[in-house]
């Protein structure tokens, strides 16, 4: 198994994340920083996944998000913000696509998996791990990439507090 389109998700995402300008999340929903937390966690259980893949262990994959919500925004925390949390999901990502480069026919091993994004993406079965790491490329990174972009703020929307000038003669 090869990591290019894996890589390739990666580095949208990380390009919009550096773009930056992103404003409130709706009312429930997570913030720019939450979702790069959340991201840089699942890369850490995709990572020992892939490892245990890699040694022969079973394994058994979790990705739910509610579940994690307060180790994510403690993650926010220690990571200082959006670009300390950036740095960390470059790190993250790297390493997850240096592990699935190694795989080769490890690939097809069956991993017991369990996500749920929302209702775009549910799975509670035995797949094999590349089918695991194919729908983190192609479904949940766009997913997050997706509600990163709704949360970039229109320049047309922000305001910035300027010091008013007088311009009028003989103030």
């Amino acid at each position: 198994m090869e990591s290019a389109g894996l890589r390739r998700s990666y580095d949208e995402l990380l390009a919009e994340v550096e773009a930056g300008g992103f404003g409130e999340p709706p009312h429930g929903q997570l913030t720019a920083e939450q979702i790069v937390a959340h991201l840089a966690a699942n890369d850490e259980l995709m990572s020992e996944a892939t490892e245990a893949v890699l040694a022969g262990s079973p394994f058994a994959y979790y990705d739910l998000e509610t579940i994690h919500r307060p180790q994510v925004d403690a993650l926010v925390v220690d990571c200082g913000g959006l670009d300390g949390l950036a740095t960390l999901l470059r790190a993250t990502s790297q390493k997850l696509c240096a592990l699935v480069d190694r795989l080769g026919p490890a690939a097809d091993t069956p991993v017991d998996t369990h996500l749920r994004e929302g209702f775009d993406l549910v799975v509670d079965d035995t797949l094999p791990w590349s089918r695991t790491l194919d729908l983190h490329a192609r479904v949940h990174l766009p997913k997050h990439l997706a509600q990163l972009r709704v949360l970039r703020t229109p320049p047309g929307a922000r305001t910035v507090d300027r010091p008013t000038v007088d311009r009028s003669i003989g103030s």
